[in-house]
């Protein structure tokens, strides 16, 4: 079972460090706006290269820098936990629009994780804290709203609550070796 305490305070959490991490982005994208010439601060190395992400098409997928949807709705997940930690009872209606929330954020993450390494070659470290927050956002209130009865579901799945630590563990452990399988040419050479 996921308690009010944890599912409020992963919400806040989670929020708060999604929202800085998208926020970076945006001031980064700003810079990078004013001057074409500037090398972002998480442009590390060839693999690890924001400037690299922020150029191409992927950026901007909606018609504007994709940080934008991060800095307009982290602060509502920060909002979400915050009410939940103080005792406040929210609606099904409210769980379940944070459920489409992150079943949209997972699956565009999931979306960009798969352009950055495929198509662009690169990873932008803000992004994945985002990527990061995103999973395990989506996983927890999955659980929650599987165990709080939210989405309909048979008993053997609502009781998959009991797992809220392993199951993003692990899909954020697939996600890594994909990405060391991906660059491991270049990790390699730095050993």
């Amino acid at each position: 079972m996921i308690g009010d305490r944890l599912i409020g305070g992963v919400l806040a959490a989670g929020g708060l460090l999604g929202g800085a991490a998208a926020f970076v982005l945006t001031v980064e994208k700003i810079a990078l706006l004013r001057d074409p010439g500037y090398t972002p601060s998480c442009s590390i190395n060839p693999i690890l290269s924001c400037g690299s992400v922020m150029n191409t098409p992927q950026a901007e997928v909606f018609g504007f820098p994709n940080p934008l949807i991060g800095v307009a709705l982290f602060p509502l997940v920060v909002a979400t936990g915050v009410a939940v930690l103080g005792g406040v009872r929210l609606p099904r209606w409210w769980w379940l629009g944070l459920q489409a929330g992150t079943v949209f954020g997972v699956v565009l993450v999931h979306w960009l994780f798969a352009q950055s390494l495929y198509r662009i070659g690169a990873l932008c470290p803000y992004c994945m804290v985002v990527w990061v927050v995103t999973i395990v956002l989506f996983s927890y209130v999955t659980l929650y709203n599987l165990d709080r009865g939210h989405l309909p579901a048979p008993r053997s799945l609502r009781s998959a609550a009991r797992f809220h630590t392993a199951i993003p563990l692990g899909w954020l452990l697939i996600l890594t070796v994909l990405i060391g399988e991906r660059f491991w040419d270049y990790w390699r050479t730095l050993l």
